[in-house]
């Protein structure tokens, strides 16, 4: 076994159905009194109900997360949270909402309870990320990692089909790129393996049978374990094109992930035959890259660029923008190679 270094960095869980109801003692342990819940719009009156679990400890709300996390909406929130006196951030939602409290405890150092309703894996990071400009910003901070996560699966049972699949396949995402990463080792190797398998059996599990809470509880224990990989082994090519694509283009976050996945493990794929090997293991498909994008297309995910809203005339524009900033990448970045990755992903097309 070849040396390695792992310093594993992860907050309390509290996983289980129904366990968002143990959210006031999670606020006592912490020592906090005033907590701001924050949330997208459309998860208004989910952060209603939970600011009623917490009585007169609920600073208030704030609902106005955003995809991508404009640096606008965070001073917004940074000022509500300072206003309201908060000392806690309970993030209710996906991964928008945890990464508008990322922003907030970046400022404040203000702790985090994460309670996620997608599979994103935000919430196992210290990884932040803020855009302006048309230019998505990002960084590591161990004041952004929540404090503790609270995984209740009943919460998910609404969330519709095909946000389900694309958000566990951002999920995925992580503990494939894991897999390959310049600090991986055996440990971060298991989490994303494990992962991989539990999203693999759950989704599909999900598209059957949106409210089997097994499923869902499955899909959010492999959300889980790639949210760990994801915030303890680097990333590369795919979470650098998806970060571009969202914040220069605007696309959607989950929706980019599942697109650019298959095409970005088809264009690394002659340089990490273990990793391959080990995703083939878990997902049980000899060809990692078009299981990606079998269970994307299968099961009611977009699995164009073009779908999202890409212009062709903005391949060769992202194409310049992806190779402007060298960054690592177990095969080496190229103009071309990039450029057809990023048509062949606008195509829609299967990897070979």
């Amino acid at each position: 076994m070849k040396s390695f270094v792992c310093t594993l960095q992860s907050g309390r869980v509290v996983f289980g159905a129904g366990s968002v109801a143990e959210l006031p003692r999670e606020l006592e342990l912490l020592g906090a009194r005033h907590a701001l819940v924050l949330s997208t719009p459309g998860h208004a009156g989910l952060a209603g109900r939970v600011a009623s679990l917490l009585g007169d400890r609920a600073a208030g709300t704030f609902s106005r997360a955003a995809m991508h996390v404009p640096v606008a909406i965070a001073h917004e929130a940074r000022a509500a949270s300072t206003q309201a006196a908060a000392d806690c951030l309970i993030a209710i939602g996906g991964g928008s909402t945890t990464g508008l409290a990322k922003a907030i405890a970046l400022d404040s150092g203000a702790p985090i309870i994460a309670i996620p309703t997608t599979y994103a894996g935000s919430e196992m990071t210290p990884i932040f990320g803020l855009t302006e400009a048309g230019e998505k910003r990002t960084g590591r901070d161990p004041r952004v990692l929540p404090r503790t996560v609270i995984y209740d699966p009943e919460l998910t049972l609404t969330l519709p089909i095909a946000l389900s699949v694309t958000s566990g396949l951002n999920a995925m995402a992580h503990a494939a790129e894991g897999l390959y990463a310049r600090d991986a080792n055996p440990i971060t190797a298991l989490m994303a393996e494990e992962g991989l398998r539990a999203l693999a059996n759950a989704l599909p599990a999900i598209h059957r049978a949106p409210r089997d809470i097994e499923a869902r509880s499955q899909a959010l224990h492999g959300a889980w374990l790639c949210g760990m990989v994801l915030g303890n082994a680097g990333m590369a090519l795919h979470h650098k094109l998806c970060h571009l694509l969202g914040g220069s283009f605007n696309l959607p976050h989950s929706e980019t992930h599942a697109v650019v996945l298959p095409h970005a493990i088809a264009y690394n794929a002659p340089s990490i035959p273990d990793a391959l090997a080990q995703m083939a293991r878990a997902l049980g498909r000899p060809d990692p890259a078009a299981a990606f994008y079998d269970l994307a297309r299968t099961h009611g995910a977009p699995y164009s660029l073009r779908a999202l809203g890409l212009a062709e005339s903005d391949i060769d524009r992202a194409a310049q923008l992806a190779v402007a900033n060298p960054y690592w990448n177990p095969r080496p970045i190229a103009h071309d190679g990039i450029r057809a990755l990023l048509r062949s992903a606008w195509e829609g097309k299967r990897p070979a």
